[in-house]
């Protein structure tokens, strides 16, 4: 097998703080060898978390950064001007292990809202992450900063931009607490192009708004939503002056991919829904249209018992807030119309729709009429495990 393709220019680390249970990975950093531009996108809940807070401020400051800090374990939300004060203070920590200031440094935590960073363990895991960086890797960051979620998110591409190669990179975690404009949903991306940074900025909000907000788990959205992206221009390749499109393309592919992952390891999922609207009289009534499917508990536990319920789907339409002609409506699974310009269709539709039930990935297909709007939304399905997780979080 080979190895991970790697961005140039940047190395890992992940050591067991003891902030989780023993011995499990939850502190990891991602470090660029030089100064890299930098962008973010954060969540639209009103409260932030302090980590939010102070990425939010240090990006106004410095639109470039060493390193990326990331916690699992607390969530460092809810805690007031010592959330924030005890944030700067780990930073000031990482700062000095790698000779940087804190305005380069952009934290990210996750875990249950309420909880203080612990900073006894902060300072005695300096020495540990200080040997594990460059000899931890990219799995190692992707496990240190899971919550409840089953498997390490990870994805890489290359694309090749004036006869050279460019390499791009993303983690992120995320299972539960999932809704954006962003959700419990942490992801950092990584590339080793040199971009100018307005336009980097512009880039990773574009991908955002096609994939991590296009998600939905459970149709809550957390404190602590944190997407990052670093271009450190390690390669050698500069796509400032041309080829953007390229590279753009790419990066929006990867958050693509990643947004899938967090759907697929949904908190018990079984489903992947893809709910495609068409046919609206806009975007926004398309994706109005869309998330009423995608949040809907019945929707959702209809989709775990392998149940076609068309009604289910026609109904959340209805209340939706978007705007149509119920009689232009028509509603498919997969490559089979159950519901057509209003009205169900006639046949044995269970008989036929069993084997497309029966799959992981299920298309919810809708067409609202004759406009141009369009919107695809990722959901997940609601199960007894969903329940039983949330339940006993916190215990």
């Amino acid at each position: 097998m080979s190895p991970i393709p790697v961005p140039k220019g940047y190395s890992f680390a992940a050591v067991a703080a003891g902030f989780k249970k023993k011995d499990k990975l939850d502190l990891g950093l991602i470090v660029s060898e030089k100064r890299a531009v930098a962008a973010g996108v954060f969540t639209t809940n009103l409260f932030k978390a302090a980590p939010v807070l102070q990425c939010i401020e240090s990006l106004s400051v410095l639109r470039e950064a060493r390193a990326v800090v990331v916690n699992s374990g607390q969530a460092n939300a809810c805690t007031g001007d010592e959330g924030r004060v005890n944030c700067r203070l780990t930073l000031e920590m990482v700062g000095e292990l790698l000779g940087c200031d804190m305005v380069e440094l952009l934290p990210a935590s996750t875990g249950v809202i309420g909880q203080h960073l612990k900073l006894d363990k902060w300072r005695e895991a300096m020495p540990a992450l200080k040997e594990s960086l460059g000899q931890a890797g990219p799995v190692e960051f992707a496990k240190a900063i899971m919550t409840t979620d089953t498997f390490p998110k990870l994805v890489w591409r290359r694309i090749e931009i004036n006869g050279k190669e460019v390499r791009l990179m993303g983690m992120a975690k995320g299972a539960g607490m999932i809704c954006p404009n962003m959700a419990t949903l942490l992801g950092f991306v990584i590339t080793d192009a040199a971009v100018e940074p307005e336009w980097w900025r512009t880039a990773l909000r574009q991908a955002v708004d096609k994939s991590f907000n296009r998600v939905t788990v459970d149709g809550d959205t957390s404190t602590n939503d944190t997407i990052v992206a670093l271009a450190n221009g390690a390669s050698g390749v500069d796509v400032s002056e041309g080829c953007c499109d390229d590279l753009a393309e790419a990066l929006t592919d990867l958050c693509q991919a990643l947004a899938y992952m967090i759907v697929e390891d949904a908190e018990g999922g079984t489903k992947v829904m893809r709910i495609s609207v068409v046919g609206a009289s806009d975007r926004l009534q398309a994706e109005l249209a869309a998330r009423a499917v995608g949040h809907s508990p019945l929707v959702k536990t209809a989709m775990y018992g392998k149940d076609a319920n068309w009604g289910r789907i026609v109904a959340a339409l209805g209340r939706s807030g978007a705007q149509f002609d119920p009689d232009q409506v028509s509603v498919a699974i997969g490559n089979v119309t159950i519901f057509d310009t209003g009205r169900p269709v006639a046949g044995d539709m269970d008989a036929l729709l069993a084997p497309l039930m029966r799959k992981q990935d299920v298309d919810v297909r809708i067409s609202l009429g004759q406009g141009p709007g369009e919107y695809v939304l990722l959901a997940s399905d609601l199960t007894h495990e969903y329940i039983s997780i949330n339940a006993d979080y916190r215990s």
